[in-house]
């Protein structure tokens, strides 16, 4: 059964983390992206992987139910709030970064390392972010969202933000699970709007990061994105050493919603590399 824990990041900001799985077995930690929150992995947190292993899904500051300062979202209070959630986990976890999760991730990697992280998965993920950055390359939907999706004004963000949600599903897909959209939409109109914008307001490079990672990685993107380019993939597997990449066909965004089955197989493979290290 999911609960709600609750860890004091940077700044002393209050994060919210979800929790289900046994205590003591090998932990993950799932990292959502901008906008959203942990009930992007609810099918995870509820699902055969909670068996097996803790997990763990954080409300990033500014979202879902932790704490939204004014300042704070760059990459010293980013990297001290995931340090903070390890440390309260207690043990070496497998990071799953999602998206802008993947940047989070990026960023707690340049100020602490991988002294305490078993292993990593990119998940249709950025690890740079800014003007010309190979790694933070986005795709249609989210040049159709923008800039309307970072208003304060509710009647031109939603529609920007529900167009976003839509185009995170596979443009193969015809019918889009309407709840499920509804869920993504109602998960970025709890963002607020200063929040919103302020994730974007970073310029950052990571390849010297990501060619230091020295443990196992898997960088898992859809073909489809339409979010995130799939060329972000290989730039980050291109610099990661040993990085295995794991392409899904006719997948948009969510791979871990559109796919389910094939995410969980590519963690716990990855789960079984971190094990016999």
């Amino acid at each position: 059964m999911t609960h709600v824990e609750h860890v004091i990041g940077g700044s002393g900001v209050r994060l919210a983390l979800r929790a289900s799985g046994p205590v003591g077995a090998p932990p993950i930690l799932f990292l959502h992206g901008w906008a959203q929150s942990s009930a992007v992995w609810q099918r995870q947190l509820d699902g055969p992987l909670s068996r097996d292993f803790r997990l763990f899904a954080a409300d990033l500051r500014g979202h879902g139910d932790s704490d939204a300062p004014e300042s704070g979202y760059d990459r010293i209070d980013w990297a001290a709030d995931v340090r903070a959630m390890i440390e309260h986990i207690g043990a070496p976890v497998v990071l799953v970064g999602w998206s802008y999760g993947g940047l989070v991730v990026t960023d707690y990697l340049c100020e602490f390392g991988t002294g305490s992280v078993a292993g990593i998965m990119y998940v249709g993920a950025i690890t740079e972010i800014g003007r010309g950055r190979a790694g933070g390359r986005t795709g249609p939907a989210v040049r159709q969202a923008l800039p309307d999706a970072l208003s304060p004004d509710p009647d031109v963000a939603g529609p920007a933000l529900r167009s976003f949600a839509v185009g995170m599903y596979s443009a193969g897909l015809t019918i889009r699970p309407t709840p499920l959209v509804q869920g993504l939409l109602d998960a970025a109109l709890r963002v607020p709007a200063a929040v919103r914008a302020a994730l974007f307001r970073r310029d950052v490079a990571s390849a010297d990061v990501l060619a230091k990672i020295d443990v196992p990685t898997v960088v898992l993107h859809g073909r489809a994105d339409a979010v995130v380019e799939p060329s972000v993939a290989e730039y980050t597997a291109g610099l990661v050493p040993g990085a295995e990449t794991r392409w899904l066909d006719g997948v948009g965004h969510l791979p871990f919603l559109e796919r389910p089955a094939e995410f969980e197989r590519a963690l716990r493979g990855l789960l079984e590399r971190t094990a016999s290290r």
